[in-house]
């Protein structure tokens, strides 16, 4: 296999207010699954991180990857069976981003947990460099699967499932995909929401972040999906709504659904930009050309400021135990 490409280090010539972030390092703790609070943690520094990547890169989809931080940093952080080390390890659990223009989101995992170093994040949607706009599974470790056409992830998580099924891990390797609102305008996912239960598939979990909004305005202006839950559940799936930002919420209901004896839909209500003031809930900005320098910098203000509120309540947890 040829080497990865580099971040080149000419992406941050005309950016060097946006420092790196801040990481004050909470309290070391015994071996085990993350808290609530730590994992909420995870999800600001992650979307600080893609603050810095899309200020960078001067196009993408930020307010996309902030309103799946919570998701992604669940599921990174405390459900998905993964190893940095063995990326090819066959039991691992899958994970596909079907709404693949939030792949800044998965970046910022990804780097955090070593898959390649955090400094490549500087180089999204850079020529040369391996950090597509949209995932590709050749370019970048970790990534399992290309995406980026709204509608054919469902379809390949359940593929991959399928083939988990013929190699005799389907009991152990779980499929996790993240869908948007545009996945659930799109009529393949619901062919795939179809097979999935005629085929009897168990190891297969679709979390929708529903956001309401994208480019022309909201999903119920656009193309009214209606009641999502209702529509999984009519196709034979085991299907809850949550509050997609609560992470208690999060947590149970992923790792529920590892646990069932057909496959789960998890729709989470979300909002788009969650976490930037200035952003969430708003419309306007999905796909924009460039994220501004005052509004990077805006952003990672009030970011970097939770993240440190953050840190020292987890210090101070640990002190009063």
């Amino acid at each position: 296999m040829s080497a990865r490409p580099a971040a080149q280090s000419t992406n941050l010539a005309d950016v060097s207010h946006l420092r790196p972030v801040p990481d004050p390092k909470p309290p070391a703790r015994a071996e085990g699954k993350a808290t609530t609070a730590e994992l909420e943690r995870w999800a600001t520094l992650l979307r600080a991180e893609c603050v810095r990547m899309l200020a960078v890169a001067k196009s993408g989809h930020l307010d996309s990857s902030l309103s799946s931080a919570d998701i992604l940093a669940a599921l990174y952080y405390r459900v998905l069976r993964h190893d940095p080390e063995r990326p090819d390890w066959p039991e691992r659990d899958r994970f596909v981003l079907c709404k693949g223009h939030a792949a800044p989101i998965q970046y910022a995992a990804l780097a955090h947990h070593g898959y390649f170093p955090l400094e490549d994040l500087m180089g999204l949607r850079k020529i040369g460099a391996q950090l597509q706009g949209h995932p590709d599974m050749h370019r970048t470790p970790g990534v399992e699967v290309s995406t980026g056409s709204l509608g054919q992830g469902l379809s390949m998580c359940l593929g991959i499932a399928l083939a988990l099924r013929l190699d005799g891990l389907a009991e152990t390797a779980h499929v996790f995909g993240v869908l948007s609102d545009g996945d659930c305008q799109e009529g393949q996912t619901w062919e795939a929401a179809t097979a999935a239960p005629h085929f009897g598939v168990t190891n297969l979990t679709a979390v929708v972040d529903y956001n309401h909004l994208q480019t022309d305005g909201t999903t119920e202006e656009v193309m009214d999906t209606g009641d999502v839950r209702a529509k999984f559940e009519a196709f034979g799936w085991d299907a809850v709504e949550i509050d997609g930002h609560d992470m208690e919420q999060l947590v149970e209901a992923l790792e529920r659904s590892r646990t069932l004896d057909k496959p789960a839909a998890i729709v989470c209500q979300t909002k788009k930009g969650k976490g930037v003031s200035a952003m969430e809930g708003r419309f306007g900005f999905h796909g924009k050309a460039a994220v501004s320098t005052e509004f990077a910098a805006e952003a990672l203000e009030e970011l970097e400021t939770r993240l440190e509120q953050q840190t020292k309540a987890l210090h101070a947890a640990e002190d009063a135990e």
